[in-house]
């Protein structure tokens, strides 16, 4: 079965690929966070630069919009296609962030479903696909999916994302899998499922209850131990050298890309904030590296997690 990597704003970037198929691999396509079709249609360079084909070698990349106009976001999947040579695009009808769902965007689109079905057919019509979906279950509760689904069976959607949570849940409590196994008969294309995977046995439990599906999707859970697919497919642990490896080149990867020490150690602390769990007795440090801000402390600090041992 397939392994995806989650998009996840703030993390999964062009140098977190790297750094990932480089030291563990294991999957098999990446989505890129999302990016917002510009009103003007007037490509933003830096967001362009992100999904350029040079910077992403290796695994497939799927870029992902956010955009509640079909017509802006027909256009920027034409325009990934045409300069980028980019197949499939994925539609973020998941993010649960206050912020983004106010503006009708990402799970808020849930909200109307006459016009999530608008939304669709422009994009369908005037971009064609390959375009998949990644979507939440409802937005107050799990019973609202049904109606969700009728939406996106009238469309050849390339896939299917399903992250079962409702929107009003943000990531609190746990994906609701029964209300995707109850779902998952009445899906008309390849469905992929995502929410709640952090052990190597979730991943194998998941395919084994559910071998039709196309794919499995991690996102935090393979933050959190960067080697979650390779286990899974009966490779090895992380070391401490491959971690090592690993966290040294993103530091040194976001220096560069930020062009400051201080702000990639900013981004790190996102990082360690969730593979911190791979070390033993580190409470200590754990709160140390959430105050500093000098890269000399930084790196002190980061030595000294590496004396500790590995947990079983």
């Amino acid at each position: 079965m397939r392994y995806d990597a989650a998009p996840m704003e703030g993390l999964t970037d062009r140098v977190w690929r790297q750094a990932h198929q480089h030291y563990f691999g294991g999957a098999d396509r990446y989505y890129a966070p999302f990016i917002s079709p510009p009103e003007n249609r007037v490509p933003i360079k830096k967001k362009m630069a992100e999904l350029a084909p040079e910077a992403n070698p290796g695994a497939p990349v799927i870029p992902q919009l956010l955009a509640k106009d079909g017509s802006l976001a027909a256009w920027m999947i034409g325009l990934l296609r045409r300069e980028m040579g980019y197949t499939e695009v994925n539609l973020n009808l998941g993010c649960p962030s206050g912020t983004v769902t106010a503006k009708g965007k990402g799970s808020g689109m849930l909200r109307d479903l006459e016009a999530l079905d608008r939304f669709l057919y422009t994009v369908f019509d005037e971009a064609g696909g390959p375009i998949s979906v990644k979507t939440r279950i409802g937005v107050e509760r799990p019973e609202e999916f049904g109606p969700i689904l009728e939406v996106y069976n009238r469309y050849p959607l390339a896939e299917l994302i399903i992250h079962p949570r409702v929107m009003r849940q943000l990531y609190r409590g746990q994906a609701d899998r029964a209300a995707f196994a109850a779902a998952l008969p009445a899906c008309k294309c390849p469905v992929c499922y995502n929410g709640d995977i952090t052990t190597p046995q979730d991943l194998t439990a998941l395919e084994a209850a559910w071998p039709q599906l196309a794919g499995l999707m991690a996102g935090r859970g393979l933050i959190a131990n960067p080697a979650l697919f390779r286990m899974a497919r009966g490779g090895a642990a992380p070391s401490k050298e491959e971690l090592r490896g690993y966290l040294t080149q993103l530091y040194t990867g976001y220096t560069a890309a930020f062009g400051s020490a201080p702000a990639a150690i900013s981004r790190m602390k996102g990082f360690w904030h969730e593979c911190i769990g791979l070390f033993a007795g580190t409470e200590k440090l754990e709160k140390q590296l959430r105050k500093l801000r000098e890269p000399w402390e930084y790196e002190v600090t980061v030595d000294q997690i590496f004396t500790l041992p590995l947990r079983g």
